[in-house]
């Protein structure tokens, strides 16, 4: 890798309902779409940091049981995303930032194929993280 060259890394969030849904949050920016929680890993953090901030900045509560189920490669805007298994903490409410307009728990048979991948990888993890890329 050059110096100059564009590259993002992230840490994203997997959060099942009791019904098996997963939450996607609507963003409010680029291009409005929905979104698992997290984002970017900034200078000096380590994967768990900037999941355990992004996801305590996006949804007001911080996430548990955290379980590192798979890295992504997706080409189409060069970035490596570590997905993360959590749970929310019972009782707690989802309060989000500015960064999303709602929330929603969407059945697996309602993603998009990458999504649908990731939950799946989340939801079967047995101890062995998977790397796929798209």
């Amino acid at each position: 890798m050059a110096f100059n060259d564009t590259y993002r890394f992230g840490a994203h969030a997997i959060i099942f309902n009791a019904e098996g849904h997963i939450l996607l949050l609507k963003r409010t920016y680029g291009n409005k779409g929905w979104s698992t929680p997290g984002g970017s890993i900034e200078p000096g953090e380590t994967i768990h940091e900037a999941l355990l901030r992004e996801c305590r900045e996006e949804l007001g509560v911080e996430v548990q049981e955290v379980v590192l189920t798979g890295f992504y490669y997706h080409s189409i805007v060069n970035s490596q995303v570590a997905m993360f298994r959590c749970s929310l903490p019972e009782g707690k409410e989802i309060k989000l930032s500015a960064e999303h307009s709602e929330y929603k728990w969407f059945p697996l048979d309602e993603l998009g194929e990458v999504q649908r991948i990731r939950a799946l990888d989340a939801m079967e993890y047995i101890g062995q993280v998977i790397s796929r890329s798209f």
